[in-house]
């Protein structure tokens, strides 16, 4: 591997999420541990997570959010706007394309994701309006929804993306892009049309992460 190229998680999570209880500090020395040159922090439908990252280290954090809209999920890099959950589809991604993010969609033909993944008629309906695909999430249980949004995505010449969607410090790393170094939007596009996927499934196990994080704020929420 070349020394000049760059290890990119693009799909990390903080206790900004609901389903995540994962410190920044934590986020930081896991990057550090495992040779992450740049991460993005996208958490769901806020950038709080990412400024507190960025704070700590930053020359490492990409500003990002993964916001839900009407639809399912949809996520962008170069975020400086936070934009709320429960738009319209595309809505969200005009507010996005307005304060120039790169737009992806997460897990596009994940099944077994419910309404979080826009699935194939969503996907479709909004292609051409989006950037990239993120073609290997981490978390997908079925390595064949990977497989499908990366043949979508070729077919439709759209970038590839690829994250661990991690929700715990111990996920980070799991699919990384390895690609050149990028400044801005623009470099960070070409960098990954010239990006390798360098990626692995999580273990079924690391979804009751999520499962732990709601049930620990659930039992902390005061009696009404």
């Amino acid at each position: 591997m070349m020394t000049d190229l760059w290890r990119v998680e693009l799909h990390c999570h903080t206790h900004f999420s609901p389903d995540s209880l994962t410190r920044p500090q934590a986020i930081v020395a896991a990057c550090r541990r495992r040779g992450i040159d740049r991460i993005a922090i996208t958490d769901h439908n806020t950038i709080a997570g990412a400024l507190a990252v960025q704070q700590l280290a930053p020359e490492l954090v990409i500003v990002g959010e993964e916001v839900m809209t009407l639809s399912g999920e949809i996520i962008a890099y170069f975020v400086s706007e936070e934009v709320p959950k429960g738009l319209p589809l595309t809505e969200a991604i005009a507010q996005l394309r307005a304060q120039n993010a790169l737009i992806s969609i997460p897990h596009p033909l994940d099944e077994l994701r419910g309404g979080s993944a826009l699935g194939l008629e969503a996907t479709l309906a909004v292609i051409e309006q989006v950037d990239a695909l993120e073609v290997f999430n981490a978390r997908c249980l079925r390595a064949a929804d990977n497989d499908a949004a990366r043949r979508l995505a070729e077919t439709h010449g759209k970038l590839l993306t690829a994250g661990s969607d991690a929700h715990a410090a111990v996920e980070i790393g799991a699919a990384v892009v390895v690609m050149p170094p990028f400044q801005d939007v623009a470099s960070f596009a070409a960098g990954l049309a010239r990006g390798q996927i360098v990626a692995r499934r999580s273990p079924g196990w690391v979804r009751f992460h999520s499962l732990f994080a709601r049930l620990a704020r659930l039992l902390r929420r005061p009696p009404i």
